[in-house]
C-alpha cells in the first residue's frame, strides 16, 4: 500500500512538472479556450427561455416557466410537417448531389499534371466561395430572369420557352442546389486534395509497375486513401442535416415559391426576430439542435459498426 501511494504521488509530481514545463503552450491556448467559453458555452444560459414564457421586462429568471409547452405547440402545428419536409429535402438533395461532386473535383484536380492549368482551375473554383450571399442571390436573379437572363436566352436559342426559375416553386430546389455547388464545391474539395497529397507516392509507382491504369489507381489507391476523410465529413454533414442556413433560402424566397422554400431556419427568423416570439423560436431552435445531435450520434454509431471510422 505504501509503495502504491508513493507511486501515485510520484506520478502526480511528474504530471505537474510536465504541465509547468509547457506553460507557454497553455498560455497560447488560453485565448482560444476563452473564446470557446464566451461564445459557445456562456450563451447556453439563455437556452432556458425555450422553457419559459419570456418577457423582456421580467428577464429570464422572472419569466413564467412553461416547461415543454412551446415544443408541444410546434410539433402539433400545421407548419411542422411542411417545415420538416422542406428542410430535409433541401438538405438531403444538397448532400446526395453536392457531396460526391466535391470528392470528384478533388480526384480530377489531383490527376492534372499541368501545374498552371491546375492552379487556374483551383482559383476559378475557389473564388465563388468568397461571394456574399446577397450578391450571389442577386446574380442568380439576373442569370435566371425570363427577360434578360442568359440561361433563358440560351433556352430560347434552342427553341424552348423562357422559364421563371425564381417564380416557379418546382425549380427552387434545383436553383438552390446548383448555385450552392457552384459556390462551394471548389472550397469543400480542399480537404480532399490535402488528403490525396498525403498518400505515399510509392503506392502509385508499385501500381504502375503492376500494370494498373489511371482509373484503377484512383479506384484502389486514391479513394481508399481518403476514405477516412470522406466518412468523417459525411458524419459531420449528416449531423447538420436540419441546419440549413436561412440567409440564402430567405433571400430567394417569394410568395410564389414559399411552399417549398419555407424551412426551419427561415421560420425561426420570421417568428423570432420579426414576430418577437422569442421563447417559441428558441424552442424550435433547440428542438432542431437535439434532432441534429441524435442524427450525428446515430450516423457515427453506424459508421463505427460498418467501417470502424468514427469521430468519437
Amino acid at each position: 500500500m505504501q509503495k502504491k501511494g508513493m507511486t501515485q504521488k510520484s506520478q502526480g509530481t511528474s504530471v505537474r512538472r510536465k504541465l509547468w514545463g509547457s506553460w507557454q503552450l497553455y498560455v497560447c491556448l488560453l485565448p482560444a479556450f476563452l473564446y470557446l467559453i464566451v461564445m459557445n458555452y456562456a450563451p447556453m444560459y439563455g437556452v432556458q427561455i425555450a422553457f419559459r414564457n419570456y418577457v423582456a421586462k421580467k428577464g429570464i429568471w422572472g419569466s413564467e416557466w412553461v416547461g415543454l409547452r412551446h415544443f408541444n405547440t410546434f410539433v402539433h402545428s400545421v407548419q411542422f410537417p411542411v417545415l420538416i419536409r422542406n428542410t430535409l429535402l433541401l438538405s438531403l438533395y444538397s448532400l446526395l448531389i453536392g457531396f460526391p461532386i466535391n470528392i470528384l473535383l478533388a480526384l480530377m484536380l489531383h490527376e492534372v499534371k499541368c501545374v498552371p492549368f491546375k492552379k487556374l482551375v483551383q482559383n476559378a473554383t475557389y473564388i465563388p466561395h468568397f461571394i456574399s450571399i446577397v450578391v450571389l442571390v442577386a446574380m442568380i436573379s439576373n442569370f435566371t430572369s425570363p427577360s434578360i437572363g442568359f440561361i433563358n436566352k440560351f433556352i430560347v436559342a434552342l427553341g424552348g420557352s423562357p422559364i421563371d426559375f425564381m417564380g416557379d416553386s418546382k425549380w427552387f430546389r434545383t436553383v438552390y442546389i446548383a448555385s450552392d455547388i457552384w459556390q462551394n464545391s471548389g472550397w469543400n474539395s480542399i480537404i480532399y486534395i490535402a488528403a490525396l497529397s498525403g498518400i505515399d507516392p510509392q503506392l502509385y509507382e508499385a501500381a504502375s509497375i503492376d500494370g494498373a491504369n489511371r482509373f484503377q489507381r484512383i479506384l484502389h489507391i486514391n479513394i481508399p486513401g481518403i476514405l477516412p476523410t470522406i466518412v468523417m465529413l459525411l458524419i459531420l454533414n449528416c449531423g447538420s442535416i436540419l441546419s440549413v442556413g436561412y440567409e440564402k433560402a430567405f433571400l430567394m424566397q417569394n410568395t410564389l415559391n414559399s411552399d417549398v422554400s419555407e424551412i426551419i431556419s427561415t421560420y425561426v427568423y420570421k417568428i423570432g426576430l420579426q414576430g418577437s416570439k422569442y421563447s417559441y423560436s428558441a424552442a424550435i431552435g433547440l428542438f432542431n439542435s437535439v434532432i441534429n445531435f441524435g442524427i450525428l450520434l446515430s450516423v457515427n454509431a453506424i459508421s463505427k459498426r460498418l467501417s470502424n471510422i468514427t469521430l468519437i
